[in-house]
């Protein structure tokens, strides 16, 4: 069943919340994103690094959830492929391929996976006049990757990996309680998704690429001054050997300034065991506290409601 990967790369994370202003606030005012469109409650957000015109949507709602997780694809004809594809394959289509009408167009099919998330593929998508980030400038450069929670992870793996093309990288366990974390590949980075082992379907953390170890320092450093709740880091993770700090923002959302995320040779790579149980595994540096059951429930998050439901878009 499975198809090969028709995915480029990953374009932006869709998120509604009772909490809009202040949330709106928090990642432009705070994080360092740059707002590029806006209607009534709600918010897209650029990376002033990245060609994609948004790499986050903020939607005000009643409740919190996760509206959409969007990626790319080359061309149009591979965008009907993949709807093809799924289609035979008894996915299940919120819509056919069609033209978009967010920041810089574009053609796309939106479905659910296994667990009800809708999932996007877009391609036509209009570059973003963008720029380089500076030395020192603790600003993200783009959308790096995002994680989710998952109660029957090993499901999800395995749909994202049969229906998307999506290529296993390295997995995290907990000696005999099992494996716990997967990352997955779509282009040749480490990870641009994963799927986390957890009570409930929910958003687990969105990671933002910084410039470098300086710049990622630098963003740590202002969040910690500007008294934005520090989940964990900074460290340096095994798989993927990127940095990491993890912060909450206003809804709750874990959120991850990271850099040097690596970058892997298809031929060549084959995926890891990593047992948590060995502090080096979760952080190489030693700079972070250990991870503990506080930590992991923190981004365990909320349940997202409404599966198989699609929200307002």
């Amino acid at each position: 069943m499975s198809n090969s990967s028709l995915i480029t790369h990953l374009r932006h994370i869709d998120v509604a919340m009772p909490d809009f202003t202040e949330q709106r606030r928090f990642y432009t005012e705070l994080w360092g994103l740059t707002e590029t469109a806006a209607d009534t409650g709600v918010s897209f957000l650029a990376a002033e690094g990245s060609p994609e015109q948004y790499v986050v949507r903020l939607r005000e709602d009643a409740r919190k959830r996760t509206d959409l997780i969007a990626f790319g694809a080359a061309d149009a004809a591979d965008v009907d492929t993949l709807a093809t594809q799924l289609t035979a394959q008894g996915v299940r289509l919120v819509h056919e391929p069609e033209s978009l009408d967010t920041p810089g167009g574009g053609y796309a099919v939106r479905f659910f996976d296994n667990e009800g998330r809708v999932v996007e593929v877009s391609a036509d998508v209009a570059a973003r006049r963008h720029r380089r980030i500076e030395a020192r400038e603790p600003v993200p450069v783009r959308l790096s990757h995002v994680l989710m929670n998952s109660p029957t992870p090993e499901a999800t793996v395995a749909w994202y990996e049969n229906h998307l093309g999506f290529r296993h990288s390295d997995t995290m366990c907990l000696g005999s309680r099992g494996e716990i974390m997967w990352f997955l590949r779509c282009n040749s980075f480490h990870h641009s998704f994963g799927i986390v082992r957890g009570p409930h379907a929910a958003f687990h953390h969105a990671s933002f690429e910084m410039r470098g170890i300086d710049e990622f320092m630098r963003g740590t450093g202002r969040m910690r001054r500007l008294g934005v709740e520090r989940l964990w880091g900074p460290g340096r993770h095994r798989a993927g050997d990127n940095t990491f700090s993890y912060f909450l923002d206003r809804a709750g959302n874990t959120v991850e300034y990271t850099t040097r995320l690596e970058i892997l040779d298809e031929d060549t790579w084959h995926p890891h065991l990593y047992d948590l149980r060995d502090p080096a595994n979760a952080d190489q540096w030693g700079t972070a506290d250990e991870m503990d059951e506080f930590i992991a429930a923190k981004s365990h998050n909320d349940p997202d409601p409404g599966l198989f439901v699609a929200p307002p878009m």
